[in-house]
């Protein structure tokens, strides 16, 4: 019985970075492969896509050629290939420079899925069966692909975790309902991911269930790159395979190659484990229902947790942006009665200058400037999803379920939309959120909110402080631990920009501090 060690960084890992990894790291990644004596190097994805010699998203064979070693060892490269993104017909017949193909598919569309696997057989290539969340499947739906899949006899088959959900129960059951019902000749593979910080132990069990039952292949990637939390680290499974397996595998090899090309990699876009993904993995999701979340950045993990298991069973495995969306704003809709609070408001608000004092960068370089403005001008300030030290302020408005946490107390200053009174905090005002944010609207930005809101209560003019937007080129908050969890893009800025005009047609307002959204107004 074999046991063999497959890399997918290239692949896998290419979530991280759009597959660009540059055309000479890409060669010197599969060169250390070589060196260390990894059984299976996948090259990438076979796509129907624009071909880069930079990125590891390929049309045909002949793209993948010039980035192979001269000398491949023993070493042998696969290629995947998603059924239903790539044109078969594109595939040349076999020549022996890539050897395999892993196909991957959905529980909806397994007959299509076996008919490329059909395909890629009679083109003279090993074939690997990669259905996509075994974990969505019944023992009866399991029972049935395998069934499927020995009459077509591939390759190989993977138990795949897609969204990290699997528990050491979990993966022996499959296992062995796998082994005892797959035809003997066809390889087992496992393929894990690292939302409950498992992976790695899975994999151990794995080996030591199947070892001596059949051939087997375990997928890992260099540092576990991977769309975050990320995959099983081939550094740690390969030195588990040495000292308990009999494998030779040369770890210097691989953390060369994790020092000199995948580090700086993660120092930029980094990976592992994050609460929200372990989350998801509990409900066994779409990986994308958390990453929506977590983009938003206004919710804590207990938040996700409540709004994730709110997903109904048959919106699981596939992720509807439409749904996600209504569910998170019926979950922010925590409607309260705000009449009493809004009328205190207006009659400290109405016909009145408000600036509005954001957590921008600008606010520390033009700190002198806005304080003689306040002096001057005697307006009415609002701090928004923060307290400022630098400035006195007659309210702090939080719309946002971090920031407010993070004041860790009550003020009878603090205006909160009614989203944060969900566990009874209490506020000196609350207004209902749903009056201030449109569904639609992700992200819900709590300058926009806190604008709709002074409009309401009949503001005079507002004057915009520390509102800069969105550059890459600076910090864009002056401090540091107030930068927002989600991902933030200058893509952002012209929506913004465009929503600050819209509010500005009905109430004047002008930026005290230099601002990208007041340059695309």
């Amino acid at each position: 019985m074999s046991m063999r060690l497959l890399d997918c960084t290239v692949r896998d890992g290419g979530y991280i970075n759009d597959w660009n990894f540059g055309n000479k790291t890409i060669k010197s990644i599969f060169k250390k492969m070589v060196a260390a004596g990894v059984d299976i190097v996948e090259v990438g994805f076979l796509r129907n896509c624009e071909y880069t010699p930079d990125k590891t998203l390929y049309n045909n064979i002949e793209q993948i050629k010039p980035v192979l070693p001269e000398e491949k060892g023993n070493t042998k490269f696969f290629a995947m290939a998603l059924h239903n993104m790539y044109d078969i017909s594109k595939l040349e017949p076999c020549d022996g420079t890539i050897t395999g193909i892993r196909v991957t598919f959905h529980d909806y569309d397994i007959d299509e899925g076996m008919e490329f696997c059909k395909k890629v057989l009679e083109l003279g290539y090993e074939c690997y069966c990669q259905p996509i969340n075994i974990m969505g499947y019944t023992d009866e739906q399991v029972l049935g692909i395998v069934k499927k899949v020995n009459a077509i006899k591939p390759t190989g088959f993977a138990i795949v975790d897609t969204f990290g959900s699997m528990m050491k129960e979990d993966l022996l059951r499959i296992s062995m309902l796998v082994d005892n019902n797959l035809d003997p000749s066809i390889t087992l593979g496992v393929h894990l991911h690292e939302n409950l910080s498992l992976s790695y132990s899975l994999a151990q069990e794995f080996i030591t269930l199947l070892i001596n039952r059949r051939n087997i292949i375990v997928d890992g990637s260099l540092a576990g790159m991977g769309r975050v939390p990320g995959n099983l680290c081939i550094e740690l499974i390969s030195d588990y395979m040495n000292r308990t397996c009999g494998k030779n595998y040369d770890a210097d090899a691989l953390f060369d190659a994790i020092n000199d090309y995948i580090l700086p990699i993660k120092e930029k876009n980094p990976w592992g484990y994050s609460a929200p993904y372990a989350i998801s993995a509990k409900y066994n999701l779409h990986r994308n229902y958390a990453e929506n979340l977590v983009d938003r950045g206004v919710l804590t993990a207990k938040d996700m947790n409540h709004i994730l298991a709110m997903i109904e069973p048959h919106k699981k495995t596939v992720f509807d942006k439409d749904y996600i969306e209504k569910l998170f704003y019926e979950y922010q809709s925590n409607v309260v009665d705000d009449k009493e609070d809004i009328k205190a408001l207006k009659e400290k608000i109405a016909g009145k200058e408000v600036v509005v004092v954001a957590p921008g960068s600008s606010i520390v370089e033009n700190e002198e400037m806005i304080s003689e403005y306040i002096g001057q001008n005697k307006p009415v300030v609002i701090c928004t999803n923060f307290i400022s030290d630098a400035f006195s302020y007659d309210f702090a408005f939080f719309s946002n379920t971090k920031r407010y946490e993070d004041i860790k107390k009550d003020n009878e200053n603090v205006i909160v939309t009614s989203n944060l009174v969900r566990d009874g905090k209490t506020a000196g005002y609350c207004v209902n959120y749903n009056n201030l944010v449109s569904i639609g609207e992700s992200g819900a930005n709590n300058v926009v909110m806190l604008l709709k809101l002074l409009k309401l209560l009949g503001a005079s003019k507002i004057s915009l402080a520390g509102c800069d937007g969105y550059s890459k080129d600076r910090q864009n908050y002056f401090d540091h631990n107030l930068a927002k969890a989600h991902k933030i893009s200058t893509e952002n800025n012209q929506s913004m920009a465009n929503r600050i005009k819209q509010i500005g047609e009905s109430v004047e307002i002008k930026f005290l501090t230099p601002s990208e959204y007041e340059s695309l107004m």
